[in-house]
């Protein structure tokens, strides 16, 4: 019987533990611990211009485990970690090297009382220029502003936008701001209970939007039928946007006027048909107007001229990414997972 009881107490003990960091640790000499984490996947070279950005010995590795869908990845280079939402429980969790995986703020994207389903949390968590965090909601569906600071999380947060035309927005899903302080922002189904069938989506459309520094909403596009990850080129007058929709996994190109609204658009490249796990979601632009974009088999990189140099090859459908500040780290959110690959 006293057995039992403690088999039951050790059982319960490990239902109830936290994601995990999928790691080992190594002595490489006495009083010297080395972290080393298990490795997965691979990067596909399409192109010799993707070694001058992927070094030829770099591993996918896997930082922590254990989540439901991950997420908005964000480095916050005070503090040398990096944030993501796992939607479904709505919460935004923190990795950083030292200290290893925590909770960092729940709830992140639903903050009312009565229950729902689907995938409530923040999705796409951003900073704005004064250093807040601004999270897309999905339950609560608005773009929003953490109101604490960020060594201080809390769940108080205030509203940035929320509707468009006086109707309802249906769940912002990602979002960038560019050097004026205007922020482009996506606006897909996916954080409603019945998606794009819920009897509460008030607009008939998936939309792509302007929020301009003096607070008027203006849309990009109403054609894109799932609008997902959004990026600027360095110059900023390239705005890009996934389409994570199985008929049209597409990227598209926004040219846009000196004032940030949309002079024309393009196809910039066309995946759909591709049997590997994933569709095009998150992606990031760095310094050189590469593109890193998540998809189909995991991250796509391509030049700002459309060419696919090379694919980092994750293994699981592969929702965002984040560069760290010196862009030497690439950070992705991988189904339950979060992964990094230094470049």
């Amino acid at each position: 019987m006293k057995d039992s009881a403690i088999l039951f107490v050790l059982l319960i003990f490990t239902a109830c533990q936290a994601p995990s960091t999928t790691k080992t640790e190594t002595t490489k000499a006495p009083n010297i611990e080395k972290t080393v984490f298990r490795t997965t996947g691979s990067v596909e070279r399409l192109s010799e211009a993707i070694n001058e950005l992927i070094t030829k010995d770099a591993k996918i590795e896997v930082l922590a485990d254990g989540f439901t869908w991950t997420e908005g990845p964000l480095w916050i280079e005070n503090g040398q970690y990096v944030l993501f939402s796992d939607i479904p429980p709505n919460r935004i969790m923190k990795w950083s090297e030292k200290e290893g995986l925590s909770l960092y703020l729940t709830p992140s994207g639903y903050t009312g009382e009565k229950e729902r389903a689907g995938e409530p949390g923040s999705n796409g968590l951003i900073l704005d220029a004064a250093g807040n965090l601004v999270l897309c909601q999905h339950g609560d569906r608005r773009m929003a502003k953490m109101t604490t600071a960020l060594n201080n999380p809390q769940p108080q947060f205030e509203t940035i936008v929320d509707s468009y035309e006086g109707k309802r927005l249906n769940s912002p899903n990602d979002a960038i701001y560019d050097s004026q302080g205007n922020l482009y922002f996506t606006d897909p189904p996916y954080g409603l209970a019945g998606n794009v069938d819920d009897p509460a989506k008030e607009i008939d459309f998936q939309g792509v939007y302007r929020y301009s520094k003096d607070g008027q909403l203006s849309l990009i596009s109403d054609k894109i039928t799932r609008p997902n990850g959004i990026g600027l080129s360095p110059d900023e007058k390239t705005l890009y946007v996934a389409c994570s929709d199985p008929k049209a996994a597409t990227w598209t190109a926004f040219t846009l006027n000196e004032d940030g609204t949309v002079a024309s658009e393009r196809l910039f490249h066309d995946a759909t048909g591709s049997q590997e796990k994933g569709l095009p979601d998150g992606l990031k632009v760095d310094k050189k107007g590469n593109i890193w974009a998540t998809g189909p088999g995991g991250v796509w990189v391509f030049n700002p001229a459309g060419e696919v140099l090379g694919k980092i090859k994750t293994g699981e459908a592969t929702s965002n990414c984040a560069l760290d500040a010196a862009q030497k780290t690439l950070y992705m959110t991988c189904d339950d997972y979060l992964m990094r690959i230094k470049l």
